[in-house]
């Protein structure tokens, strides 16, 4: 269907109003369209384009969350903290479940590595008994797999082998993780099911006046961040605060008392071609500041990341800084010495920032998920939420559909929901896109274009098609992506020239990729070239 016009959106009313589709942001539409509500989702950037595009992509089972600190025993002593944990970890494993299960086409199945050391908190019986109870807390029909490797066979493995100090490896325990692939297309094809069920959805139409009406409602202003003149006011009955780590920035416009909310943490990660054996393989290991540093497959590369610093910066200008780079090349290369990572074996990067729960108890803010009810801030009938994980984000699309169940009922009827993957009308006749991209075809990019609310190169080919987050990032296929979406999007010779442009000026800033930037995406670790 194509973006709707700001004209046509003038003067209509709806039950709720969600402002932010990111992952969560689109769920909650989804679901709230699907319990009869009339709903509007809008964003002041394309849909997924902020945080949800820039995370770790983990569907993870939850195993972190049975990881206590320095010692197991830290829950014996405080029995509070293993009750949130036990729910944290089964709702992880609920969350997995469902997706895999529902979604099967956008999860991505890998064997993970926990690594056993001595002088480590956990021993081995106590890593097998954690994955013993998580799989006991799963539903049971994704299993764990979980093995655990002696260490001689496992300085073996891949991976594991480059690991520093392998003479005190004890063991290590492999299992089964998952994979969102991807999520700024899981949020798609999430806000195109909200869409077939009625809701009004539109990208790049920021929110810039909030007022509290005499009846009740709230009055939005809206305009369009891509040229259409003239503004549109719309009115809800309950609106949600979706959008992540604008939320303060949405919740000031709306109440001059509003506290804080957000917290923001930024994380940035690091691309590479590893050897071919490493495929559909990761490992857990801990940075020099005894935090997480991962290393994900992802399709034929290799993220490492993330890092973990407060971020006061401005939210509308985050990305990879050298300094944030040099500090987690050196990290990986402390954590893996044998694999001799450098600089220039990074293909690309990304830096997103965590909308965390704001809590002046801890620095780096909450990680855990909450509603907030702005009518404490003097904003009755709207609500805000923070700390929601993309892993999660089903479970939050359902929670806040109860939360606006609480306070209004639907004016529509209910409908069935569909978490099936959006996929591009068959046309095997159809040329590839590039020969890097065999499996996109033309075809693909102008069905995107004409129905999936596209407005520049960068929207169809990192969130519509799956050429973005690969080694190159169709750096050379963006001239005939933007060719051949041009009829489509009414483009001339000229925009075209232009959208190539910008494309690949958005590669060097967000991604470090391109002509004259830091990586090529040529060189691969261990000699192991293109």
């Amino acid at each position: 269907m194509p973006r709707s016009m700001l004209a046509d959106l003038n003067g209509q009313a709806f039950d709720v109003a969600v402002i932010g589709a990111g992952l969560n942001g689109a769920s909650a539409a989804q679901h709230l369209a699907a319990a009869g509500y009339t709903v509007l989702l809008v964003d002041k950037g394309d849909y997924a384009s902020g945080s949800s595009s820039r995370s770790s992509r983990a569907l993870s089972g939850g195993i972190r969350y049975l990881a206590p600190g320095d010692s197991i025993w830290e829950f014996a002593r405080h029995p509070s903290r293993l009750a949130t944990a036990l729910s944290m970890a089964k709702q992880a494993m609920a969350t997995r479940s469902q997706f895999v299960n529902a979604t099967p086409e956008r999860a991505r199945r890998l064997t993970f590595c926990f690594p056993i050391y001595k002088g480590d908190p956990y021993k081995p019986w106590q890593v097998r008994l954690a994955f013993k109870l998580l799989e006991m807390l799963g539903p049971g029909d994704i299993p764990v797999d979980f093995e655990l490797v002696p260490g001689a066979a496992a300085n073996k493995l891949p991976l594991v082998k480059w690991l520093r100090n392998p003479e005190n490896l004890i063991a290590a325990g492999l299992f089964r993780e998952y994979q969102f692939q991807w999520p700024e297309r899981v949020a798609v094809d999430t806000v195109l099911d909200a869409e077939r069920m009625g809701a009004i959805v539109r990208n790049y139409t920021p929110v810039t006046g909030m007022a509290r009406e005499g009846d009740g409602r709230w009055a939005l202003t809206l305009t369009d961040a891509r040229g259409e003149a003239g503004e549109a006011v719309v009115r809800a009955r309950t609106v949600l605060n979706m959008a992540g780590i604008w939320i303060d920035r949405v919740n000031a416009m709306a109440g001059a008392g509003a506290g804080r909310k957000i917290t923001g943490t930024k994380g940035i990660h690091l691309a590479v071609r590893l050897p071919e054996e490493c495929r559909d393989r990761g490992i857990m290991g801990i940075n020099r500041e005894n935090e997480h540093l991962y290393c994900f497959s992802w399709n034929d590369l290799h993220f490492f990341g993330p890092t973990e610093t407060l971020y006061e910066g401005d939210v509308d200008g985050i990305r990879p800084l050298d300094e944030e780079i040099d500090w987690l090349v050196e990290e990986v290369d402390h954590m893996m010495p044998s694999l001799g990572f450098r600089r220039g074996d990074v293909l690309f990067t990304w830096a997103g920032v965590r909308p965390l729960t704001y809590d002046p108890a801890l620095p780096k803010g909450a990680r855990r998920r909450e509603i907030h009810d702005l009518a404490k801030d003097g904003m009755p009938g709207m609500l805000a939420m923070t700390a929601g994980p993309i892993m999660t984000h089903r479970s939050a699309g359902l929670e806040l559909t109860d939360a606006v169940a609480a306070r209004i009922k639907p004016s529509g009827t209910p409908q069935e929901i569909s978490y099936a993957a959006h996929s591009f009308p068959e046309n095997q006749n159809s040329p590839p896109l590039h020969d890097d991209y065999k499996e996109i075809k033309l075809a693909d990019l102008r069905h995107a274009a004409a129905h999936e609310h596209v407005t520049d190169l960068i929207d169809l080919l990192h969130r519509r098609v799956n050429t973005g987050w690969t080694a190159t990032m169709a750096h050379a296929a963006a001239r005939k992506a933007a060719e051949e979406a041009a009829e489509e999007l009414g483009w001339d010779r000229v925009r075209v020239e232009e959208e190539v442009k910008r494309y690949h000026d958005y590669l060097m800033d967000q991604h470090r990729v391109g002509e004259g930037g830091l990586y090529d995406g040529r060189r691969a670790i261990l000699g192991e070239g293109d």
